[in-house]
């Protein structure tokens, strides 16, 4: 029986690299990968996903208005879906993978952040944390050793920021993995400095 499986994590936690694998391990075992991600995901290309450890491969982007369930009734044979940065989807968009699990027994794999840098939920994430059958967290670390759960936006000096919009693609130039505590005392620092 299929599920729909969330595998969550801080920026830098591996999710594309994890994304990748996971599709190598079902193209060896011979079957069909549908590899998908929202177009607003640009960094390293439109139809590229890549790891920031060198994995990468091609993938069909949906845009916002799109229909996931149309798009796949275009392709044949598809044994497994498996979307990168699934916290750009909207509501509907993962209802619809929710539903291609339900009434096409796919198994649907969803790799993405669950919150921003103001740590709110993505809308796609919010809604694969209230209808995904297995939820996971993807590990990484801070600078202080302790889990990373706050993916911090950074201004060119390092400097933590706290206002603007809640897309803005980047890496470790944009983003840096905190966990709550260090990233608690960056702003209360922050503010006293002011």
């Amino acid at each position: 029986m299929a599920k729909l499986y969330f595998k969550y994590g801080a920026m830098g936690s591996s999710k594309s690299a994890n994304a990748l694998i996971t599709k190598f391990n079902y193209e060896e075992r011979g079957m069909k990968v549908w590899l998908i991600k929202p177009s607003v995901d640009t960094r390293d290309g439109l139809h590229t996903l890549k790891s920031r450890i060198g994995l990468s491969a091609e993938a069909d982007i949906i845009g916002k208005d799109d229909s996931i369930l149309e798009l796949l009734s275009k392709k044949s044979g598809v044994d497994v879906i498996i979307s990168d940065e699934c916290q750009f989807f909207t509501k509907e968009q993962i209802d619809q993978l929710r539903e291609i699990v339900d009434f096409q027994d796919i198994p649907v794999m969803c790799f993405g952040l669950r919150t921003d840098f103001k740590t709110l939920l993505f809308e796609g994430s919010k809604r694969l944390f209230e209808v995904a059958d297995s939820i996971t967290e993807i590990k990484t670390i801070c600078s202080c050793g302790a889990k990373a759960t706050v993916n911090a936006r950074i201004d060119e000096n390092g400097n933590i920021l706290t206002h603007g919009e809640q897309v803005l693609l980047g890496a470790e130039d944009k983003y840096i993995a905190m966990c709550h505590r260090c990233f608690s005392k960056a702003l209360k620092s922050k503010n006293s400095s002011k």
